[in-house]
Parts: structure tokens; C-alpha cells; sequence
């Protein structure tokens, strides 16, 4: 039998192939710091810009960063609830802003062009490790927020409205990160995967309507992130359970 190879070719886009980092006994992915590096930068220089020069009334960037601020304030206001958003505002926002830029990113930069000796820069939320990384982010702000707003009164929420719900309620806990890091790098390594095998097969013409879809589902699945992630802070902080 010819053993199977490790990475399938689509388009020229290496499924499988890594490129890797050696500290000591670890192996980091070295791309996925690398195109991080790149959104953290420019999120960074988005922020410094926009806020250099403050305006009574805004225009350019401070008009968007305004805009954006009232966006994510009323999403995470909406899910966690009038007395708890304040304290997670930063959280949801980073999320939310991280997940868009990673997701346009991948779509609008051309990563192809810097090459490493093994695999190819694209979205960070293309790869399983970032988003699982997420998305035990989120879990562990709501076991956090539940646990130093209710102490340990937060675990009568696994036996209401009776003990049976005890395992179904501890399964939840399981699925929940799952359901988050698995829908994030599915959709966003799919429609990666359909532009370029589009690209190979018809270059130019018709990938561009399958882009500009991709930008928009990119779009939806970083609020989609943002607003389960809140919903589940807002669950964990809520005294309605009790």
C-alpha cells in the first residue's frame, strides 16, 4: 500500500503542513503567532490613531472607534445585563474585534506572499489552536464571573430546577467551548479553503462573489462568538436562578 501523505494540496493551500517554533520541549506555531502579531498590530495602531486627537465632534477614525465602542457596549449590555456589562465590556470587545480583524484578515490580506519554510500564513481563526484557545477564554470568564458574584451559591444553578440536571447541565459545560471553537475555525477555514480551490479552478471572475460572501460570514461569526460569549457571562451572573 503507497502511504496517504500528510497534507492535501487544494489550490496550493497545504491542509496538515505547520510551520513550528522550538522552545525547549514545546512546539509553537509559529504562524499563527506570526498573522496574530499582525491583527494585535494593527487593532493597536487602529486605537493610537483614532484616539491622538480627540474631537468634540468626530470624524475618521474617532468616529469609527466611537462607533464601534457603542456596538460592542450595547451587545454586552444586552446579553450580561444593566449591572455586570461594565466589567466585561473589555473582554467582549477584545473578542469581537480580535475574531473580525482575524477573519477580514484572512480574506483581504495576501499572507501568500511571505513565505516559511513549512506551511503558509493565514487567518489565526483558521487554525483549530486559536480558536480552542478562545474559546476555554470564555469558559473560564464564566465559571469566574458566576463564582466572584455569587461564590459558591453559582453551583445551585447544576441541580435547578432539580438533580437530575445535574449531568446535563456538567455536559453543557463540555459542549459549549466545543460548539464555540469548532463553528468559528470551521467556517472560517471552509470559506478559505472554497476561495482557493475557486481561485485554482477559475482564477479571478467567479472567486470574487464567493469573497465578498466570505467577508460577510466572517463578519457574523465574530458576532456570533461575541454575543454567546457574553450570553453565557450574562447566564453565569444572573440571580433569576435563584
Amino acid at each position: 500500500m503507497v502511504p496517504l501523505p500528510l497534507a492535501l494540496p487544494f489550490a496550493e493551500l497545504e491542509v496538515g503542513q505547520q510551520f513550528y517554533w522550538q522552545l525547549g520541549r514545546l512546539h509553537l506555531h509559529g504562524q499563527v503567532f506570526l498573522s496574530s502579531w499582525v491583527v494585535i498590530g494593527a487593532l493597536l495602531a487602529l486605537v493610537v490613531l483614532g484616539s491622538r486627537k480627540m474631537e468634540r465632534d468626530p470624524r475618521g477614525l474617532q468616529n469609527l472607534l466611537e462607533f464601534l465602542w457603542t456596538y460592542i457596549r450595547d451587545l454586552a449590555r444586552e446579553q450580561i445585563g444593566e449591572k455586570a456589562y461594565r466589567d466585561w465590556l473589555p473582554f467582549i470587545g477584545t473578542l469581537f474585534l480580535f475574531i473580525f480583524v482575524c477573519n477580514w484578515g484572512g480574506a483581504l490580506i495576501p499572507w501568500k506572499i511571505i513565505e516559511l519554510p513549512n506551511g503558509e500564513l493565514g487567518a489565526p481563526t483558521a487554525d483549530i489552536n486559536t480558536t480552542v484557545a478562545m474559546a476555554l477564554l470564555v469558559s473560564l470568564s464564566y465559571f469566574y464571573a458566576g463564582l466572584s458574584r455569587k461564590g459558591l451559591r453559582y453551583f445551585e444553578y447544576y441541580v435547578e430546577p432539580t438533580p437530575i440536571m445535574l449531568p446535563f447541565k456538567i455536559i453543557e459545560d463540555f459542549t459549549k467551548p466545543l460548539s464555540l471553537s469548532f463553528r468559528l475555525f470551521g467556517n472560517i477555514l471552509a470559506d478559505e479553503l472554497v476561495v482557493a480551490v475557486l481561485a485554482f479552478l477559475v482564477p479571478v471572475i467567479v472567486p470574487l462573489p464567493a469573497m465578498f460572501l466570505g467577508l460577510f460570514t466572517s463578519a457574523i461569526q465574530a458576532l456570533i462568538f461575541a454575543t454567546l460569549a457574553a450570553n453565557y457571562i450574562g447566564e453565569a451572573v444572573h440571580e433569576e436562578h435563584h
